[in-house]
C-alpha cells in the first residue's frame, strides 16, 4: 500500500513540473486532418496502379489511372496549404485509409480472376472516395472559418475532382461492371 502512496505521489510532482499546454483548438484539428488526407492520398496514389493492373474493363482501368493523375495534383494543392501554414508537408498514419486499402487488397486477392471483381474493385475505390469527400468537406469548412480562404478554394477544387470521381464509379457501376458480373454469375449457374 505504501508503494502504491507513494507512485501517486510522484506522478503529481511529475506533473506539476511539467508545462501545461494550450488546449487544442480548431487549428491544431485542421493540421493533424490534413495530415491524415495528405497519409490518405499518398497510399492512394500507391494503391491505384495495382488496382488498375487488376481490373478487367478497360473502362475501369483508365478510370483508375485518370484519378490517379488527378490524386498527384490533389497532393500538390496539400503542399501547398501545408505551405500556406508554415508547416512541413508530412502525412501521419490514417487507419481508415489503411482498412480501405486492405479491404481492396482482400477483393483483388479473393476474386482474382472471378467474374465479380471489377465490382469489389469499384466498390473497394468508392468507399475510398466517400472517405475523401468527408475530410475534404469539412476541411474546406474549417478553411473558411478559420479566415484561409485560399485554402479553402484548393480543399474545394479537390472535393470537386472527388464528387466527379465518385459520379463517375457510380455511373460505370449501373451501367457495365454491375451488369456484367451479375450476367456472368447467371449465366455460369
Amino acid at each position: 500500500m505504501a508503494k502504491r502512496t507513494k507512485k501517486r505521489a510522484n506522478a503529481k510532482t511529475t506533473a506539476a513540473r511539467r508545462p501545461r499546454q494550450a488546449p487544442k483548438m480548431l487549428s491544431d484539428l485542421f493540421l493533424e486532418t490534413l495530415k491524415d488526407i495528405y497519409y490518405a492520398e499518398n497510399k492512394i496514389i500507391k494503391t491505384l496502379p495495382k488496382m488498375a493492373k487488376a481490373a478487367h474493363s478497360k473502362q475501369l482501368s483508365a478510370a483508375f489511372n485518370k484519378h490517379l493523375r488527378e490524386t498527384q495534383g490533389q497532393v500538390k494543392r496539400l503542399d501547398q496549404i501545408f505551405k500556406m501554414l508554415g508547416k512541413p508537408a508530412r502525412g501521419k498514419p490514417c487507419e481508415a485509409i489503411n482498412g480501405i486499402t486492405d479491404e481492396g487488397a482482400g477483393i483483388m486477392k479473393d476474386f482474382k480472376n472471378a467474374p465479380a471483381l471489377d465490382a469489389g474493385l469499384l466498390a473497394a475505390a468508392q468507399a475510398v472516395e466517400h472517405y475523401e469527400i468527408s475530410r475534404y468537406g469539412t476541411l474546406r469548412t474549417w478553411a473558411a472559418e478559420l479566415g484561409m480562404p485560399d485554402a479553402a478554394r484548393l480543399l474545394q477544387a479537390t472535393l470537386d475532382e472527388e464528387e466527379a470521381t465518385d459520379h463517375t464509379l457510380t455511373e460505370l457501376a449501373t451501367s457495365v461492371i454491375n451488369l456484367e458480373a451479375e450476367g456472368e454469375y447467371r449465366a455460369a449457374a
